[in-house]
């Protein structure tokens, strides 16, 4: 760790004084390691442990966006905001856990370019346990209760051996948004005329669907008014108040529906 926080310092010095811009700071191996941990709790499914990339998410040591960011300016946005459309849900994360983020994420960049990575595509599948970090029970809870699940879905009905049908990083990205369920969709604009057809996109700021000639529409959510089949609405809503927890235990009860 002392080894990698100074790769670390010595990198980050140095592309701050290329830059102009003050180093990103985050030096201290006690901000990394609790970003470290951070980043493996909540990230590491999608990005891989050592953030060069999992089986869906992109190598953020590669990542042009990190590459701008200064003391978690810019990683700070994508974390509260997500990135719905890509499957990511947002997360409520206080300053000095972002910091400690986007320490460990500077670290690992750094690292990999010391390392004579940088370029070389680190990307990996996930890690099993990297998945498996939840509770049963409070899953089971949490689908019969709080998130509603039980209202759409039935562990003895549609999703019967859905963990055998579906593993690890598949499984959650499933859970969180069903991309390969296309339901009916009505959308109407503030024209008044509404126009039906198969659901293609949803999330909080766009809804897409294909008319019956076979045309793709698309509008901003807040300009329209829209019904949709409420399984996929619901998983939608759920963006917004999943707590880390709730994704975990509720992986970790889905993972026994064999």
């Amino acid at each position: 760790m002392f080894l990698l926080a100074a790769s670390f310092l010595s990198a980050q010095t140095n592309t701050a004084a290329q830059s102009g811009q003050k180093p990103t700071g985050a030096t201290d191996s006690a901000l990394i390691e609790k970003g470290r941990d951070l980043f493996r709790k909540d990230c590491s499914f999608c990005h891989g442990r050592d953030a060069t990339g999992g089986e869906s998410g992109p190598d953020l040591t590669r990542s042009k966006l990190v590459a701008a960011d200064v003391n978690g300016d810019k990683i700070g946005d994508v974390v509260r905001n997500g990135r719905p459309d890509k499957g990511m849900p947002p997360f409520d994360r206080s300053p000095d856990q972002i910091a400690a983020l986007a320490a460990f994420i500077h670290a690992q960049t750094a690292s990999a370019a010391a390392n004579g990575r940088k370029g070389a595509g680190g990307r990996r599948g996930v890690d099993p346990s990297d998945l498996q970090t939840g509770n049963v029970e409070a899953g089971q809870k949490y689908f019969n209760g709080t998130g509603g699940c039980a209202n759409c879905h039935s562990p003895s009905g549609d999703l019967a051996g859905i963990a055998s049908r579906l593993q690890g990083l598949h499984l959650e990205e499933q859970m969180l948004y069903p991309r390969h369920y296309k339901p009916q969709a009505t959308v109407t604009p503030r024209s008044g005329e509404s126009i039906t057809g198969t659901l293609e996109y949803l999330d909080e700021f766009t809804v897409g669907l294909t008319d019956a000639n076979g045309y793709y529409h698309s509008w901003r959510t807040r300009d329209v008014q829209y019904k949709v089949d409420g399984r996929v609405n619901a998983h939608v809503e759920l963006f917004s108040q999943y707590t880390d927890e709730d994704i975990h235990n509720l992986m970790a009860y889905l993972q026994t529906l064999k």
